[in-house]
């Protein structure tokens, strides 16, 4: 009995080190595999869009729905929870399009965290809330609004104390980090040697 208290104190353990990563997973599905209330939300959205693709992703605590498109010359993801509940639409940009107070401050967290690092990817996210519509959460992302309440999700290859690790970081519009996580590589399944 005392051996399966430790053991499962040891299961514990790993699995709470281990909440501080992101062990997430996307798979490509078709159109009639993405939840219908997602799709009729977006829908309207979609008209005049490229490059539609739809995904199911798998995280170490939860599924989601996302779908991801070029309009305007924008590349956008609007994720949903699996029930089809919106939970927030990213842009992709570039540094310059992040106001140079935030700029400063997002750089300065991340020279202090970091021996060294290199930026590999920004998305300005447009969260949910609850004392706001849905409707009104995408009008603002597709208006591509900087307001005080989204956010700028950075992927960072990032060198702390032995070899690089890729971390999602979550800023809030003045650029106070939020939120990190470790990132595992991408899945490459689908190669065959």
């Amino acid at each position: 009995m005392k051996k399966f208290n430790i053991l499962l104190l040891f299961a514990l353990l790993c699995v709470s080190l281990n909440a501080q990563h992101k062990y997430e997973r996307e798979y490509r599905i078709k159109k009639s595999q993405f939840p219908s209330s997602a799709l009729e939300l977006i829908d309207e959205k979609l008209d005049d869009a490229r490059r539609i693709k739809f995904y199911r992703e798998t995280d170490s605590t939860k599924v989601s729905y996302e779908a991801k498109f070029k309009k305007d010359r924008l590349w956008y993801s609007v994720e949903f929870n699996e029930e089809g509940v919106l939970e927030d639409v990213e842009i992709l940009i570039k540094k310059v399009d992040i106001p140079s107070e935030t700029c400063e401050n997002i750089e300065r967290y991340l020279g202090s965290s970091f021996t060294k690092h290199r930026i590999k990817r920004i998305q300005q996210q447009y969260p949910t809330y609850k004392n706001e519509s849905l409707e009104k959460t995408i009008k603002n992302a597709f208006q591509n609004l900087l307001l005080p309440t989204i956010n700028y999700e950075f992927i960072v290859a990032g060198k702390k104390d032995k070899g690089y690790y890729d971390y999602e970081i979550l800023f809030d519009a003045n650029g106070k980090m939020k939120k990190t996580r470790k990132s595992l590589p991408p899945n490459y399944d689908h190669v065959l040697y």
